[in-house]
């Protein structure tokens, strides 16, 4: 199961146990949206020009855009994913925590300052730099674009799984439907309050995930007399696999396949968050490159405080739930984290329904201010990069520029709720896993070489991003994540040849390759006077936007 996998599969709580709690879970969601709606139309009043729109102006502080960069990157399936991984698999699911955490330190010490001070509002503008700028910003464009469709459809596959199991919907059409509000409240979050209202968005669903975590954490700890040892000994006999749960090796220490796949896995989550366009255009909010880093420090002490609270989420439902309950509810282990706040409150009891709602509430806030910020991230790479640098060759009006991201919102909106609703009973793990092969894979490379190799070329980087994101795309087709495994998208049919469930180990290494091959077989000199510009832009800020 891919850590970021968002209720891959047939989520299913059992009736019993949502039907009474629906007005509440109802409640709780309606009010989310309606607060979420009154700070987007707020912050789009506030939304003037294009910094306002792509960058929310540069004026959010360090510690402001610390916690929306949490928001932005503890998606639902880091909150569910995780914990049901845990719960299943007990030490081999708590290195999840362990990869996204670590892979922040890619992101402070290469990427956060020398980003912020080479670019203006995307990934394009760094690489078009010293480069030719229509074939490299379409490269990046079509990049951005590509890995945020890919997740913008497991989100919102996962999102309609959630929601409609937890209100009782069961029809097609409903599941649809929910998929449809979604992508709808997503167009109307990013057309109206652009960055702005993205930001406060994903700021306020961070302060609800923390807060959540922190109060299922305080219970668990509570439950058994705050003894972490207690706690682990519980979970490794409740799990039935006895001290296995606690070591290495229960669910990628099966066979020499299994363990290629876990380091697979591991390269592309490190490394592929580096890359991740959401999640790149967050440093372009602050005013100068200390706050991006800054705000890079923020991030790692709210997020890595989350992932050590998955401990508590993961173990302790391995410790008060059988795992044939939470095997029973989702295959993948994904309901893990609302099933534990039930037990926890109590099945039958009012506290138990208060529980499973707010953490359902929690899950579905999740989803809307990631799915925003992806939204965001691919629409400016559109307007920005596309449309303005590419199409209108740079003469584009601030004006025109936004008018063409909001359409492009509604574009790439409308092709999450065509695709999310196709995928709504498809296991998406593949989707995820494909989002960060591509960023590692194809934006990574192209990035670190721009801002620190002198001879680095237009070709370089037009083969590092398409031989990436093409390696990446089709190893992922012909893997067992898409054929040949009951687990598959597409289980009846069997064309799988690539063995690995992710395809890291080898597009990761192929994209670097690939902008080093390119360069130094590119009859293109390099310009070196623009380099030693972007050298000292990106180190000093000198002429920083």
């Amino acid at each position: 199961m891919s850590p970021m996998t968002l209720l891959a599969g047939d989520t299913v709580l059992a009736a019993n146990e949502a039907s009474e709690h629906r007005p509440l879970i109802i409640s709780l969601f309606a009010a989310f949206v309606v607060a979420t709606l009154f700070i987007t139309i707020w912050a789009g009043r506030q939304t003037k020009d294009a910094a306002d729109f792509y960058a929310g102006g540069r004026s959010f502080s360090a510690f402001q855009n610390g916690l929306a960069v949490s928001g932005d990157y503890m998606s639902a399936a880091s909150f569910l994913g995780i914990a049901g991984a845990i719960a299943l698999f007990g030490y081999d699911g708590f290195l999840y925590s362990i990869g996204f955490l670590v892979a922040w330190l890619v992101a402070l010490l290469l990427v956060a300052e020398p980003l912020r001070n080479s670019g203006r509002y995307t990934m394009g503008d760094v690489l078009a730099y010293r480069m030719r700028q229509r074939p490299v910003r379409t490269a990046a464009g079509t990049s951005t674009i590509v890995v945020s469709i890919f997740y913008l459809l497991a989100q919102m596959a996962g999102a309609g799984v959630l929601v409609s199991l937890l209100l009782g919907i069961t029809s097609d059409a409903g599941k649809i439907g929910i998929v449809a509000l979604v992508g709808v409240l997503m167009i109307v979050y990013v057309s109206i309050g652009g960055m702005k209202g993205t930001t406060w968005v994903q700021m306020v669903k961070a302060v609800l995930l923390i807060g959540g975590t922190l109060l299922i954490t305080f219970l668990v700890l509570l439950k058994f007399n705050f003894n972490i040892s207690d706690l682990l000994g519980t979970a490794a006999e409740n799990s039935g696999k006895g001290a296995a749960f606690l070591e290495p090796g229960l669910q990628y220490g099966l066979n020499a396949t299994s363990k290629l796949d876990f380091i697979s896995l591991g390269i592309a989550l490190v490394l592929g968050t580096a890359g991740l366009p959401h999640i790149l255009i967050r440093f372009y909010t602050v005013p100068n490159a200390k706050a991006a880093r800054k705000s890079v420090n923020w991030a790692i002490g709210i997020i890595g405080g989350f992932y050590l609270m998955t401990i508590a989420l993961g173990f302790g439902a391995a410790a008060l739930i059988k795992p044939d309950e939470i095997i029973a509810s989702n295959p993948a282990g994904n309901t893990a984290a609302p099933l534990l706040a039930l037990h926890l409150g109590g099945v039958d009891s009012a506290w138990g329904a208060i529980l499973l709602a707010t953490i359902s509430a929690v899950a579905f806030a999740t989803i809307l201010a990631v799915v925003a910020g992806l939204t965001l991230a691919s629409s400016s790479s559109f307007a920005h990069d596309i449309y303005a640098n590419v199409i209108k060759k740079g003469q584009a009006t601030e004006k025109e520029e936004i008018r063409a991201a909001r359409l492009a919102t509604i574009g790439i909106g409308a092709v999450s709720i065509l695709l999310g609703a196709m995928a709504r009973d498809l296991n998406v793990a593949g989707l995820v896993a494909l989002a960060f092969a591509v960023a590692a894979s194809a934006n990574l490379p192209t990035i670190l070489y721009s801002l620190f190799w002198k001879r680095f070329t237009t070709q370089g980087a037009l083969w590092s991003i398409y031989g990436g994101l093409i390696v990446a795309v089709g190893l992922v087709l012909f893997s067992p994540v898409v054929s040949g495994d009951p687990k598959a998208m597409f289980p009846d049919v069997d064309f799988a040849w690539f063995p690995l469930k992710n395809p890291g180990l080898i597009s990761i290494p192929f994209g670097f390759l690939m902008g080093w091959l390119g360069t130094v077989l590119s009859k293109e000199e390099p310009d070196t006077g623009k380099y030693a510009e972007l050298e000292v832009r990106s180190l000093t800020g000198t002429g920083a936007h």
